[in-house]
């Protein structure tokens, strides 16, 4: 097994994203990466403990969604999902630019009956 220490930002990141694409909106048939609410994941070497970290930077469909503590604490949770690589995953809710329909993927419109 290759030491944790090895695992890039680069590889962590896309282990990232692939954990998102297993996050659905509890009110719809759609991943939170592909329906767009994902804006910026971004991972990087911390200097002490030589682990990943990574911030996410995210929307929800609306600033009053239900549901937006249990999306939240879902992608929070993503490092206790990993092979313990991950160090630290922070979340930035953000409400600017709003999530729009445009921001879905052709796949997430497709699950919705928009294509």
């Amino acid at each position: 097994m290759a030491d944790l220490r090895d695992v890039t930002p680069e590889e962590t990141r896309e282990q990232v994203i692939e954990e998102l694409g297993k996050i659905y909106d509890p009110e719809l048939p759609v991943d939170i990466y592909n329906l767009g609410l994902i804006y910026d994941v971004d991972c990087w070497k911390d200097e002490v403990s030589k682990l990943n970290k990574c911030k996410v930077v995210m929307t929800l469909t609306s600033a009053t969604c239900s549901m937006s503590e249990v999306i939240v604490d879902l992608v929070k949770s993503i490092p206790n999902r990993m092979d313990g690589d991950l160090l630290e995953l922070d979340v930035e809710l953000v409400f600017d630019p709003p999530w729009n329909q445009e921001k879905m993927t052709d796949e997430a419109k497709l699950a919705m009956g928009l294509l």
